[in-house]
């Protein structure tokens, strides 16, 4: 029951923040309007100014990236059009900004990526204490780490934590201890925290590569507890 309860908390609690969303896409919009500013008449076309524009792709693309994905349209779209440094890249970004901002206020990025996550690991949590129950630990840890490792990519999204890392044109995933150690920097749980993180998901990945014998029953049943308990306080 408790964990249950626990797990209630937590899908009321991670649902994004939908207004600190839209005035980020603002501040964006506003980015892109800045570099259309900066137009001028090249030799043999029309160009914005190169840094503004980099630095305004770099932050859109990053935002559009946390909030959809690898392979949402929005993101594959603006990772594809909005490259070279022109009004009519510019204008495209601009644009798919808006309707980015659009789906915020219409409340489908909540249902996308807010409550359907949360609804979907949280279930794994409940499937997880079952198969406790008859005995089954080792796909049990496996879900326990499922739903800790897409909560911490959650709070990256709550907290302005970046999830990728950009290099040149090309956008790389951080992995999960990485992620885990970025938010300890951004003070968004304790070093503490941190290492209890670390343990949780050595017992995924040893149930993941099936190396069984590394944990036992209790040690995942404690790790159910106290990743239901995690999750619920720092989803606050």
């Amino acid at each position: 029951m408790r964990i249950i309860l626990m797990l209630k908390r937590h899908k009321e609690t991670v649902t994004l923040n939908s207004e600190k969303l839209i005035c980020r896409v603002d501040e964006l919009i506003e980015m892109g309007k800045e570099v259309l500013a900066t137009e001028t008449q090249g030799v043999n076309k029309v160009l914005v100014d190169l840094i503004s524009f980099y630095k305004f792709r770099s932050a859109a693309v990053s935002f559009v990236l946390k909030l959809f994905g690898h392979n949402h349209p929005y993101f594959l779209d603006f990772s594809e059009k909005v490259k070279e440094a022109s009004p009519l890249s510019t204008k495209r970004g601009v644009g798919m900004l808006h309707a980015v901002k659009s789906e915020i206020e219409q409340g489908w990025l909540t249902s996308a990526k807010g409550l359907i996550s949360a609804d979907i690991f949280g279930d794994f949590l409940e499937m997880a204490e079952h198969l406790l129950e008859e005995n089954y630990k080792d796909p049990a840890a496996v879900l326990i780490g499922s739903a800790l490792e897409q909560h911490l990519k959650n709070l990256c999204v709550a907290n302005d934590v970046e999830l990728s890392i950009e290099r040149g044109e090309k956008v790389f995933p951080k992995k999960a201890d990485v992620i885990n150690a970025d938010l300890v920097k951004s003070n968004v749980y304790s070093k503490l925290d941190q290492k209890s993180v670390t343990f949780w998901l050595g017992i995924r990945n040893n149930a993941a590569h099936g190396d069984f014998d590394a944990y036992n029953k209790e040690q995942v049943e404690f790790m159910l507890s106290a990743v239901s308990e995690f999750m619920g306080r720092t989803a606050e």
